[in-house]
Protein backbone atom coordinates (compact mmCIF):
# COMPACT_ATOMS: atom_id res chain seq x y z
CA UNK A 1 0.00 0.00 0.00
CA UNK A 2 1.48 3.27 -1.03
CA UNK A 3 1.57 6.19 1.33
CA UNK A 4 0.28 9.51 0.01
CA UNK A 5 3.06 11.76 -0.92
CA UNK A 6 3.25 15.13 0.79
CA UNK A 7 2.52 18.16 -1.34
CA UNK A 8 5.41 20.11 -2.62
CA UNK A 9 6.43 23.39 -0.98
CA UNK A 10 5.02 25.33 -3.91
CA UNK A 11 1.62 23.72 -3.49
CA UNK A 12 1.63 24.30 0.30
CA UNK A 13 2.41 27.97 -0.16
CA UNK A 14 -0.17 28.38 -2.81
CA UNK A 15 -2.92 26.60 -0.88
CA UNK A 16 -2.33 28.24 2.47
CA UNK A 17 -3.90 31.58 1.50
CA UNK A 18 -3.99 34.25 4.33
CA UNK A 19 -3.66 31.67 7.10
CA UNK A 20 0.09 32.19 7.56
CA UNK A 21 0.57 35.93 6.99
CA UNK A 22 4.11 37.20 7.47
CA UNK A 23 4.56 40.70 8.96
CA UNK A 24 7.59 42.94 9.19
CA UNK A 25 9.02 44.29 12.55
CA UNK A 26 8.43 47.85 11.41
CA UNK A 27 4.69 47.19 11.24
CA UNK A 28 4.44 46.24 14.98
CA UNK A 29 3.38 49.01 17.56
CA UNK A 30 6.01 50.23 20.06
CA UNK A 31 5.92 49.47 23.80
CA UNK A 32 5.07 53.10 24.58
CA UNK A 33 2.14 53.03 22.20
CA UNK A 34 0.87 49.79 23.75
CA UNK A 35 1.19 51.32 27.30
CA UNK A 36 -0.67 54.45 26.29
CA UNK A 37 -3.37 52.38 24.61
CA UNK A 38 -3.86 50.18 27.66
CA UNK A 39 -3.85 53.02 30.30
CA UNK A 40 -5.56 55.68 28.30
CA UNK A 41 -8.34 56.25 30.89
CA UNK A 42 -6.00 56.51 33.88
CA UNK A 43 -3.68 58.91 32.13
CA UNK A 44 -6.58 61.16 31.21
CA UNK A 45 -7.71 61.27 34.87
CA UNK A 46 -4.20 62.10 36.10
CA UNK A 47 -3.87 64.88 33.55
CA UNK A 48 -7.15 66.48 34.61
CA UNK A 49 -6.20 66.22 38.30
CA UNK A 50 -2.82 67.81 37.67
CA UNK A 51 -4.36 70.71 35.79
CA UNK A 52 -6.83 71.33 38.62
CA UNK A 53 -4.08 71.12 41.25
CA UNK A 54 -1.86 73.60 39.46
CA UNK A 55 -4.79 75.95 39.01
CA UNK A 56 -5.70 75.74 42.70
CA UNK A 57 -2.12 76.37 43.78
CA UNK A 58 -1.86 79.39 41.50
CA UNK A 59 -5.16 80.78 42.84
CA UNK A 60 -4.16 80.37 46.47
CA UNK A 61 -0.77 81.91 45.78
CA UNK A 62 -2.39 84.97 44.29
CA UNK A 63 -5.17 85.45 46.84
CA UNK A 64 -3.59 83.96 50.01
CA UNK A 65 -4.73 81.02 52.14
CA UNK A 66 -5.50 82.72 55.43
CA UNK A 67 -8.66 84.38 54.24
CA UNK A 68 -9.99 81.14 52.75
CA UNK A 69 -8.75 78.53 55.21
CA UNK A 70 -9.20 80.64 58.38
CA UNK A 71 -13.03 80.58 58.49
CA UNK A 72 -13.05 76.88 57.65
CA UNK A 73 -10.56 76.15 60.42
CA UNK A 74 -12.58 78.16 62.94
CA UNK A 75 -15.73 76.30 61.95
CA UNK A 76 -14.05 72.92 62.35
CA UNK A 77 -12.68 73.89 65.77
CA UNK A 78 -16.13 75.01 66.87
CA UNK A 79 -17.89 71.85 65.69
CA UNK A 80 -15.31 69.24 66.71
CA UNK A 81 -15.05 69.02 70.55
CA UNK A 82 -11.32 68.22 70.56
CA UNK A 83 -9.85 70.03 73.55
CA UNK A 84 -6.58 69.90 75.48
CA UNK A 85 -7.28 67.67 78.46
CA UNK A 86 -3.80 67.29 79.97
CA UNK A 87 -0.29 68.73 79.63
CA UNK A 88 2.48 66.37 80.72
CA UNK A 89 6.01 67.73 81.21
CA UNK A 90 9.02 65.43 81.46
CA UNK A 91 12.66 66.20 82.21
CA UNK A 92 12.08 69.62 83.79
CA UNK A 93 14.37 70.00 86.80
CA UNK A 94 15.56 73.59 86.47
CA UNK A 95 12.84 75.10 84.27
CA UNK A 96 9.75 76.29 86.12
CA UNK A 97 6.30 75.01 85.23
CA UNK A 98 5.03 78.55 84.69
CA UNK A 99 7.74 79.24 82.12
CA UNK A 100 6.96 75.99 80.31
CA UNK A 101 3.22 76.64 80.11
CA UNK A 102 3.82 80.20 78.98
CA UNK A 103 6.15 79.00 76.22
CA UNK A 104 3.63 76.37 75.11
CA UNK A 105 0.97 79.01 74.61
CA UNK A 106 -1.86 76.59 75.34
CA UNK A 107 -3.81 75.58 78.43
CA UNK A 108 -6.15 72.79 79.42
CA UNK A 109 -9.49 73.39 77.74
CA UNK A 110 -8.12 75.16 74.66
CA UNK A 111 -8.84 73.73 71.18
CA UNK A 112 -6.30 71.12 70.15
CA UNK A 113 -6.41 72.08 66.45
CA UNK A 114 -5.29 75.61 67.27
CA UNK A 115 -2.07 74.43 68.94
CA UNK A 116 1.07 75.04 66.86
CA UNK A 117 3.55 72.32 67.81
CA UNK A 118 6.47 73.78 65.85
CA UNK A 119 6.12 77.28 67.30
CA UNK A 120 5.78 75.88 70.85
CA UNK A 121 8.96 73.84 70.42
CA UNK A 122 10.89 76.89 69.24
CA UNK A 123 9.74 78.91 72.24
CA UNK A 124 10.71 76.12 74.64
CA UNK A 125 14.19 75.91 73.12
CA UNK A 126 14.65 79.61 73.90
CA UNK A 127 14.17 79.04 77.65
CA UNK A 128 17.21 79.08 79.96
CA UNK A 129 18.64 75.64 80.76
CA UNK A 130 16.74 73.99 77.86
CA UNK A 131 19.09 72.25 75.45
CA UNK A 132 16.39 70.57 73.36
CA UNK A 133 12.62 70.24 73.55
CA UNK A 134 10.17 67.84 71.93
CA UNK A 135 6.44 68.44 71.83
CA UNK A 136 3.81 65.88 70.86
CA UNK A 137 0.03 65.79 70.95
CA UNK A 138 -2.44 62.93 71.08
CA UNK A 139 -6.00 62.66 69.82
CA UNK A 140 -7.07 62.06 73.41
CA UNK A 141 -6.20 65.71 74.18
CA UNK A 142 -2.84 64.96 75.80
CA UNK A 143 0.17 67.20 75.10
CA UNK A 144 3.54 65.69 76.04
CA UNK A 145 6.58 67.92 76.52
CA UNK A 146 10.02 66.41 77.04
CA UNK A 147 12.92 68.70 77.93
CA UNK A 148 16.63 67.97 77.77
CA UNK A 149 18.16 70.54 80.08
CA UNK A 150 21.65 71.91 80.29
CA UNK A 151 23.99 70.45 82.91
CA UNK A 152 23.90 73.09 85.72
CA UNK A 153 22.59 71.47 88.89
CA UNK A 154 23.66 73.87 91.65
CA UNK A 155 25.80 76.91 92.38
CA UNK A 156 28.97 76.30 94.38
CA UNK A 157 30.37 79.17 96.45
CA UNK A 158 34.06 78.67 97.05
CA UNK A 159 36.76 81.24 97.85
CA UNK A 160 34.46 84.11 96.94
CA UNK A 161 33.55 82.66 93.55
CA UNK A 162 30.17 81.35 92.37
CA UNK A 163 30.59 78.42 90.00
CA UNK A 164 27.74 76.50 88.27
CA UNK A 165 28.27 72.76 88.72
CA UNK A 166 26.61 69.60 87.41
CA UNK A 167 25.40 66.60 89.44
CA UNK A 168 28.92 65.19 89.63
CA UNK A 169 30.33 68.47 90.94
CA UNK A 170 32.15 69.37 87.73
CA UNK A 171 32.17 73.06 86.74
CA UNK A 172 29.88 73.87 83.85
CA UNK A 173 31.73 75.76 81.11
CA UNK A 174 30.36 79.04 79.86
CA UNK A 175 28.78 78.30 76.48
CA UNK A 176 27.59 81.73 75.48
CA UNK A 177 25.81 82.45 78.77
CA UNK A 178 23.40 85.35 78.53
CA UNK A 179 21.96 87.64 81.20
CA UNK A 180 18.79 85.56 81.06
CA UNK A 181 20.80 82.46 81.94
CA UNK A 182 22.46 84.33 84.81
CA UNK A 183 19.07 85.24 86.24
CA UNK A 184 17.98 81.63 85.96
CA UNK A 185 21.15 80.49 87.75
CA UNK A 186 20.03 82.52 90.76
CA UNK A 187 17.22 80.01 91.23
CA UNK A 188 19.63 77.10 91.61
CA UNK A 189 20.41 75.81 95.11
CA UNK A 190 23.53 77.29 96.69
CA UNK A 191 26.10 75.03 98.32
CA UNK A 192 29.08 76.41 100.22
CA UNK A 193 32.37 75.04 101.46
CA UNK A 194 35.28 72.84 100.54
CA UNK A 195 34.03 69.59 98.99
CA UNK A 196 30.44 70.80 98.76
CA UNK A 197 30.57 70.59 94.96
CA UNK A 198 30.92 66.80 94.91
CA UNK A 199 28.69 66.14 97.95
CA UNK A 200 25.79 68.36 96.92
CA UNK A 201 23.86 65.84 94.80
CA UNK A 202 23.09 63.48 97.70
CA UNK A 203 21.88 66.31 99.95
CA UNK A 204 19.78 67.99 97.25
CA UNK A 205 18.15 64.69 96.33
CA UNK A 206 17.17 64.24 99.99
CA UNK A 207 15.84 67.81 100.11
CA UNK A 208 13.68 67.12 97.05
CA UNK A 209 11.76 64.59 99.18
CA UNK A 210 11.09 67.20 101.90
CA UNK A 211 9.47 70.11 100.04
CA UNK A 212 8.64 72.17 103.14
CA UNK A 213 12.26 72.20 104.27
CA UNK A 214 13.49 72.90 100.75
CA UNK A 215 11.11 75.85 100.41
CA UNK A 216 12.63 77.46 103.53
CA UNK A 217 16.29 76.82 102.63
CA UNK A 218 18.54 79.38 100.97
CA UNK A 219 21.95 77.71 101.27
CA UNK A 220 23.70 74.58 102.51
CA UNK A 221 27.22 74.69 103.97
CA UNK A 222 29.44 71.63 104.23
CA UNK A 223 31.24 71.79 107.58
CA UNK A 224 34.78 70.40 107.64
CA UNK A 225 33.87 68.12 104.69
CA UNK A 226 31.80 65.99 107.12
CA UNK A 227 28.30 67.32 107.70
CA UNK A 228 25.84 69.95 106.45
CA UNK A 229 24.36 73.07 107.99
CA UNK A 230 21.30 74.57 106.31
CA UNK A 231 20.59 78.31 106.31
CA UNK A 232 16.90 79.20 106.13
CA UNK A 233 15.37 82.33 104.67
CA UNK A 234 14.83 83.91 108.09
CA UNK A 235 18.45 83.26 109.11
CA UNK A 236 17.83 80.09 111.12
CA UNK A 237 20.66 77.54 111.09
CA UNK A 238 19.81 73.83 110.96
CA UNK A 239 22.57 71.41 111.98
CA UNK A 240 22.27 68.05 110.22
CA UNK A 241 24.00 64.88 111.44
CA UNK A 242 26.89 63.35 109.59
CA UNK A 243 25.96 60.60 107.09
CA UNK A 244 22.29 60.71 108.18
CA UNK A 245 20.92 63.72 106.33
CA UNK A 246 17.84 62.03 104.78
CA UNK A 247 16.58 60.79 108.14
CA UNK A 248 17.12 64.18 109.80
CA UNK A 249 15.39 66.03 106.95
CA UNK A 250 12.40 63.69 107.15
CA UNK A 251 12.22 64.30 110.88
CA UNK A 252 12.39 68.07 110.33
CA UNK A 253 9.66 67.87 107.68
CA UNK A 254 7.36 66.12 110.16
CA UNK A 255 8.08 68.75 112.82
CA UNK A 256 7.26 71.49 110.36
CA UNK A 257 3.91 69.90 109.52
CA UNK A 258 3.02 69.35 113.18
CA UNK A 259 4.39 72.48 114.86
CA UNK A 260 5.43 74.92 112.09
CA UNK A 261 8.89 74.81 113.58
CA UNK A 262 10.58 76.50 110.62
CA UNK A 263 8.23 79.47 110.93
CA UNK A 264 8.98 80.12 114.60
CA UNK A 265 11.50 82.67 115.91
CA UNK A 266 14.27 80.11 116.25
CA UNK A 267 17.95 80.82 115.79
CA UNK A 268 19.39 77.29 115.74
CA UNK A 269 17.86 73.84 115.27
CA UNK A 270 20.24 71.03 116.17
CA UNK A 271 19.38 67.59 114.74
CA UNK A 272 22.77 65.97 115.12
CA UNK A 273 21.59 63.60 117.87
CA UNK A 274 19.02 61.07 116.64
CA UNK A 275 17.17 60.89 119.99
CA UNK A 276 17.20 64.58 120.90
CA UNK A 277 16.06 67.83 119.32
CA UNK A 278 17.77 70.95 120.62
CA UNK A 279 16.78 74.47 119.62
CA UNK A 280 17.90 77.95 120.54
CA UNK A 281 15.38 80.73 120.29
CA UNK A 282 16.18 84.17 119.05
CA UNK A 283 17.49 86.58 121.73
CA UNK A 284 15.02 89.01 123.28
CA UNK A 285 15.30 92.71 122.43
CA UNK A 286 18.12 94.46 124.28
CA UNK A 287 17.31 96.53 127.37
CA UNK A 288 18.55 99.71 125.68
CA UNK A 289 16.06 99.21 122.87
CA UNK A 290 13.26 98.72 125.38
CA UNK A 291 14.23 101.88 127.26
CA UNK A 292 14.36 103.88 124.03
CA UNK A 293 10.91 102.61 123.15
CA UNK A 294 9.56 103.65 126.56
CA UNK A 295 11.12 107.11 126.20
CA UNK A 296 9.39 107.54 122.86
CA UNK A 297 6.06 106.53 124.41
CA UNK A 298 6.56 108.98 127.30
CA UNK A 299 7.43 111.78 124.90
CA UNK A 300 4.36 111.08 122.81
CA UNK A 301 2.10 111.12 125.89
CA UNK A 302 3.61 114.37 127.12
CA UNK A 303 2.81 115.93 123.76
CA UNK A 304 -0.83 115.04 124.20
CA UNK A 305 -0.87 112.26 121.62
CA UNK A 306 -3.15 109.36 122.37
CA UNK A 307 -1.66 105.92 122.27
CA UNK A 308 -3.53 102.85 121.03
CA UNK A 309 -3.34 99.91 123.40
CA UNK A 310 -0.93 97.19 122.36
CA UNK A 311 -2.53 93.78 121.97
CA UNK A 312 -0.62 90.83 123.38
CA UNK A 313 -1.08 87.25 122.33
CA UNK A 314 -1.43 85.29 125.55
CA UNK A 315 -0.83 82.03 123.73
CA UNK A 316 2.46 83.13 122.19
CA UNK A 317 5.52 81.54 123.82
CA UNK A 318 7.81 83.75 125.86
CA UNK A 319 11.21 84.25 124.31
CA UNK A 320 14.02 83.90 126.77
CA UNK A 321 17.37 85.55 126.18
CA UNK A 322 19.81 83.23 124.50
CA UNK A 323 22.66 81.83 126.54
CA UNK A 324 26.09 81.56 125.14
CA UNK A 325 26.42 77.95 123.95
CA UNK A 326 29.28 75.75 124.95
CA UNK A 327 31.45 74.47 122.15
CA UNK A 328 31.66 70.67 122.03
CA UNK A 329 32.58 70.06 118.41
CA UNK A 330 36.10 71.35 118.05
CA UNK A 331 36.40 70.34 114.41
CA UNK A 332 33.41 72.29 113.08
CA UNK A 333 34.28 75.66 111.60
CA UNK A 334 32.42 77.82 109.10
CA UNK A 335 34.06 78.35 105.68
CA UNK A 336 31.36 80.88 104.83
CA UNK A 337 29.84 84.03 106.25
CA UNK A 338 26.44 82.37 106.50
CA UNK A 339 27.15 81.05 110.02
CA UNK A 340 28.90 82.09 113.17
CA UNK A 341 31.28 79.97 115.19
CA UNK A 342 28.63 78.79 117.66
CA UNK A 343 27.34 75.51 116.35
CA UNK A 344 25.64 73.96 119.34
CA UNK A 345 22.10 74.98 120.15
CA UNK A 346 21.05 74.91 123.79
CA UNK A 347 17.54 74.22 124.90
CA UNK A 348 16.08 77.27 126.67
CA UNK A 349 12.83 75.63 127.59
CA UNK A 350 11.31 75.95 124.10
CA UNK A 351 12.37 72.62 122.66
CA UNK A 352 9.77 70.60 120.82
CA UNK A 353 9.41 66.87 121.24
CA UNK A 354 11.63 64.96 118.87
Amino acid sequence: MKRPSSPSPERREAGSGDRFRHTNKADRPSAVALFLRRHKGKLKFLAITGVLGVGTWAFLSMHGTQGLVGPLKAKIEAEIPLKVTEIRVEGANLTSQNAIHEALGVSVGDPMLGFDVKAARERLNDLPFVEDATVGRRFSGLIVVHLTERPPFAIWQHKGQFVPIDRDGNPVPDKGMTSRDAQAFMQLPLVVGEGADHAAAELLDALAKTPDVKAHMTAATLINMRRWTLTLKDGTSVYLPEAAEPQALTRLEELQKRFDLLDRPVEIIDLRLPDRLTIRERPAPAASDTAASEDQDHTAKSNGQSQAPIAHDEAAPKVAPAKKPKRTDEGDRRPSSFHDDNEHAHNNGGALPA
